[in-house]
């Protein structure tokens, strides 16, 4: 059970139901998460526009998802890996064995992705502070200073979303649960 209220349309703040019905039509179920973001109507309205931000970045949707799940994976956001994992695997398509090895923050088999992965543990961890041998590591694989910052971004977004679920205890919806990680802290 969540510690906040989870709304639905009908029960959101005027302020936010509007973005609360998108959510539900664009996904054909209302994520929990929206629905606790909807208690602060400014919170729901970061998450949906940084989100929308960090679509626009230079990143591919492979590389962006590399980054939600490996921190949805550090933050130990159960609903965020179950959502992430679903986009991943039925929108974007992407190798279940990849998916798999971002859920638990293993070794990838993609040179370039696996500097990607590793860099934003790092920016995670050090809190932003990488050391110059991790920077160089990450720009050796391909990628340049402004992928550093939208690392950054994306790391931002998740927080945002694993630190919400945390402090809510958001059950995974029903719709997520078959991609749910058992070895996740998930609540119930």
């Amino acid at each position: 059970m969540s510690r906040l209220t989870i709304h639905t349309v009908e029960s959101a703040p005027e302020a936010a139901r509007e973005r609360v019905a998108a959510a539900q039509q664009a996904n054909g179920f209302l994520p929990n998460l929206i629905g606790v973001l909807a208690n602060a109507p400014t919170a729901l309205e970061t998450y949906q526009t940084v989100g929308a931000i960090n679509g626009r970045t230079s990143l591919s949707p492979t590389e962006r998802e590399v980054i939600q799940i490996t921190a949805a994976t550090l933050n130990d956001c159960g609903f965020c890996v179950a959502g992430h994992t679903k986009l991943s695997l039925q929108k974007i398509r992407m190798p279940s064995e990849l998916v798999d090895a971002l859920r638990n923050v293993d070794a990838l088999d993609d040179p370039k992705l696996d500097a990607l992965a590793r860099f934003t543990v790092a920016v995670i961890e050090r809190k932003g502070q990488v050391s110059d041998d991790e920077l160089t590591a990450f720009r050796a694989a391909g990628y340049n200073d402004q992928q550093a910052l939208e690392v950054v971004l994306g790391v931002s977004l998740a927080t945002l979303c694993n630190y919400a679920n945390s402090l809510a205890q958001t059950p995974i919806n029903p719709e997520l649960q078959e991609f749910a990680n058992t070895n996740l802290t998930v609540f119930a």
